[in-house]
């Protein structure tokens, strides 16, 4: 399937010369290679529209042309349906052991300001919403139909769903990243960049922090570290009570997110034991906002 792909890439009309490619390992919803070109790098993303995840590439374009705008992503070189073509950053993709570092965390917070005060003044066209309990609604939908093979538990997730949209309540909006997974920071040296808007679009401001804690494993210091950071002044239990929700919810969503990729994925990833871990932080997570 790469070779189809590398022979695609190589017969774009936007490189000066015979192209180079080495696939990048990693991706589960694209195909990603570093193209050399007459000495120049660049980054080459492959893959079309997954409606199934609410991943369309036009949205996807629009946030990565924003994002470049802003300062907060290398710039769009080239693009065309199922391809786009980004200027390579040399550097460190970062791991959930570099985001728990402190350092590492003072540098998200402008960042994630960034993205949501700046990125809603240079969006153009057609924009999507990313509410994660529409997701959560929608894939348990999904996983009903096509027959789960956790279909057992799907009634106790959907009510659990519903109870922590019930307790995130009214919400500002703001335009968000919405996949603050580690490997989405590269560190070059000099700062980060933050990478992959496939689930840009706008949502709480709340959703990125809870994301951005939950996938890494902040302490309960750091989170209240990085929300008083965030927000600036003194913040209502409130926020913070909808910060604990969206932590469950963020976890919820990827895990059935895997579940669903278990079922109707044709990437080489092992979705089962993706699901098992996300399900057991879930789990987890659970626990300590009910009791808490």
């Amino acid at each position: 399937m790469n070779d189809h792909a590398e022979q695609q890439i190589a017969q774009l009309d936007f490189w000066k010369g015979a192209v180079s490619l080495e696939p990048i390992g990693g991706g589960i919803t694209n195909r990603n290679f570093v193209a050399t070109d007459q000495g120049q790098k660049y980054f080459v993303r492959m893959g079309d529209d997954i409606p199934l995840h609410g991943v369309m590439r036009f949205n996807e374009l629009e946030a990565s042309i924003a994002a470049a705008k802003v300062g907060l992503s290398p710039d769009v070189a080239y693009h065309t349906p199922g391809v786009l073509i980004l200027d390579f950053i040399e550097g460190k993709t970062l791991s959930e052991t570099d985001i728990r570092q402190d350092a590492y965390l003072e540098q998200i917070v402008p960042i994630l300001h960034t993205c949501h005060r700046e990125l809603t003044q240079q969006i153009r066209g057609p924009a999507l919403i990313f509410w994660v309990f529409h997701v959560i609604r929608d894939y348990l939908g999904t996983l009903q139909d096509d027959g789960s093979r956790l279909n057992d538990m799907l009634p106790a997730l959907r009510e659990k769903g519903a109870a922590l949209e019930k307790a995130v309540g009214s919400v500002d909006v703001v335009y968000g990243h919405n996949d603050l997974l580690a490997a989405n920071f590269i560190d070059d040296g000099k700062r980060l960049w933050l990478i992959d808007w496939d689930y840009a679009g706008y949502n709480s401001p709340l959703f990125d922090l809870a994301n951005l804690a939950s996938n890494n494993g902040l302490s309960p210091d750091q989170e209240r570290w990085l929300l008083d950071n965030y927000f600036n002044p003194a913040i209502p239990d409130t926020t913070r009570q909808g910060f604990g929700a969206m932590k469950c919810a963020s976890l919820l969503r990827e895990t059935l997110w895997s579940m669903v990729s278990e079922i109707h994925s044709t990437i080489d990833f092992d979705f089962v034991e993706y699901t098992r871990e996300n399900l057991e932080r879930f789990d987890q997570q659970w626990q300590i906002y009910q009791s808490s």
